[in-house]
């Protein structure tokens, strides 16, 4: 098995780039059916969910649009406890339908904090689908609508996921070894 060092830690692969994007040629046909007829706004949350976003979105075969905000909670291989918009969102989502594309939800605070800002603008509905999901480690109760992955509470890095900046540009998903 390869072991790759970021920083000061090693990782090994967890899921290859074949899986991860099979997966998520299942996540976009599946997305689709539920949208025929529908023209939903997708919500990436950067900077984690840029790939997932990208690849997702050129599997969808519905009119769709995209958009993106930048949400952050994470410091290192820690969350900050707080959730800081940086880039912020300027549709409207009156009457829309919405789906926000994370990379990972683990403790689910970052979603929990920003999911009531959306539902103020009153969208006709309002889904999540979300790459990697880590069960044990989720604090705040949360509807995953999609889930391509549930993984163990493991540090992961790669395919938009980073290690204190590093690792995102990996083809593949790496867990601390």
């Amino acid at each position: 098995m390869s072991v790759i060092k970021v920083h000061d830690k090693s990782f090994e692969i967890y899921l290859s780039e074949e899986t991860i994007l099979l997966r998520i040629k299942e996540l976009a046909a599946e997305i689709a059916k539920d949208y025929t007829g529908k023209r939903p706004l997708f919500i990436a949350i950067l900077n984690g969910s840029f790939m997932f976003a990208s690849d997702l979105f050129k599997y969808l075969n519905i009119e769709a649009e995209i958009c993106f905000i930048k949400l952050a909670s994470y410091k290192g291989m820690k969350s900050s406890g707080n959730v800081v918009t940086s880039i912020g969102l300027d549709d409207d989502l009156f009457d829309k339908e919405v789906v926000i594309v994370e990379d990972i939800v683990d403790t689910g605070k970052t979603l929990h904090n920003f999911l009531p800002k959306l539902v103020h603008q009153q969208p006709k509905s309002l889904k999540i689908v979300t790459l990697l999901h880590k069960p044990e480690a989720t604090e705040y109760p949360l509807q995953l609508d999609y889930v391509g992955f549930d993984i163990p509470n493991k540090f992961v890095i790669g395919y938009g996921l980073d290690y204190d900046g590093l690792g995102r540009n990996l083809k593949e998903i790496y867990q601390l070894v």
